[in-house]
């Protein structure tokens, strides 16, 4: 399984571009939050090291490290991809939806559309090929999602607790501690999922 974020659409070149968006968010959202590099790394729990590559464009960070950035800042995942809803309605085109996971044997995680953090909500479509697997440390306190599987069979372990959601069904998890997602059928798992992280 491949936990690296794989921001990509249909082209090289559209790969650089999202990958200079995000290293150029966490840099201008630091800056004006006149955080330094040492405080941010303490704040998000990276190392300053891997601040350093993201904010150049030379890392590849996970899913969870830019969460953690992202918590960091007051953000959310969405506002630092650039694909968060302004005041008005707006639409996302389809080349501008990142692709931020991608498993081993190919399958994909896009980020369809958030809000603005750190109250923040995210639409995601996921694919798995039979075998992949998904892990997470867990999110920030008070997180949820939902999910709904449109094809195959879809494996939610939160915790100690197992959680298998068939084709059709719907499920909520509380997300705040480690979890993982499979593929548990022989086909391909389609399913999509909305993460509500909400400050209390």
């Amino acid at each position: 399984m491949t936990k690296k974020v794989n921001i990509s659409t249909d082209s090289g070149a559209d790969i650089q571009i999202v990958s200079e968006a995000v290293s150029r968010s966490i840099k201008q959202q630091r800056k004006q939050q006149k955080l330094s590099l040492d405080e941010l790394s303490r704040r998000a729990g990276v190392s300053k090291g891997m601040l350093v590559e993201v904010e150049k464009g030379a890392a590849n960070p996970s899913i969870a490290i830019l969460c953690k950035i992202a918590a960091a800042l007051g953000l959310s995942v969405a506002d630092i991809v650039n694909v968060t809803s302004a005041p008005a309605a707006h639409l996302i085109e389809s080349q501008h939806i990142p692709t931020l996971w991608t498993g081993e044997k190919g399958g994909s995680a896009r980020l369809l559309a958030g809000t603005s953090g750190p109250d923040m909500i995210e639409l995601w479509r996921w694919q798995m090929f039979p075998g992949e697997l998904f892990t997470s440390a867990g999110h920030p306190q008070g997180t949820f999602e939902l999910f709904h599987v449109e094809q195959g069979v879809l494996k939610v372990k939160i915790g100690d607790s197992e959680l298998t959601v068939p084709e059709g069904c719907s499920a909520v998890a509380k997300t705040d501690v480690a979890h993982q997602y499979a593929s548990d059928s022989s086909d391909d798992v389609v399913f999509t999922m909305t993460v509500a992280e909400l400050h209390r």
